[in-house]
């Protein structure tokens, strides 16, 4: 136990040694994607240096959950560019509500801050209210709702 009585979570960046737990965790937040996608967006991640994965670990090492920060040109509601965004986080069932959250949005935003960034962005689906709660308790302040739109091209 950490000295204020909560567990010791230790965050850190990840690299190329933590794909396999990194994936096993994406595709925990997005089971809709495939293996072979979360291992080509991690692949992506670590090649391209404008996108970072951290993780939440436990004393023994154990991943306890994670975030993703990316390098947008812009977004929705944020008046700096190019702006930091939290493109997902997730925490295991069985560390919830033990501020892991907490730490990794706090890791983040220090990350983030000590590279110039001045805003972070995030967004959720709308009818994902534990979301919003959550983003509200992290420092978020919503700045509006919009749909998306989708049209395909021809040859695309």
């Amino acid at each position: 136990m950490a000295p204020d009585g909560g567990m010791r979570i230790t965050i850190r960046e990840m690299s190329e040694a933590d794909r396999a737990a990194w994936a096993r965790m994406r595709g925990e937040l997005w089971p809709e994607d495939t293996g072979q996608a979360h291992a080509a967006g991690i692949d992506e991640w670590l090649r391209d240096g404008d996108a970072w994965g951290f993780v939440a670990e436990t004393a023994d090492g154990a991943p306890a959950g994670f975030a993703e920060l990316a390098i947008r040109k812009y977004a929705n509601g944020c008046t700096a560019r190019p702006v930091a965004f939290l493109e997902g986080i997730w925490v295991a069932p069985e560390f919830r509500r033990q501020r892991i959250g907490t730490r990794l949005i706090e890791h983040a935003t220090t990350f983030a801050a000590a590279r110039g960034f001045r805003e972070m962005g995030s967004d959720s689906v709308i009818e994902n209210f534990t979301s919003h709660a959550a983003h509200r308790s992290w420092g978020f302040s919503e700045t509006e709702r919009v749909v998306y739109f989708r049209k395909p091209l021809a040859g695309g």
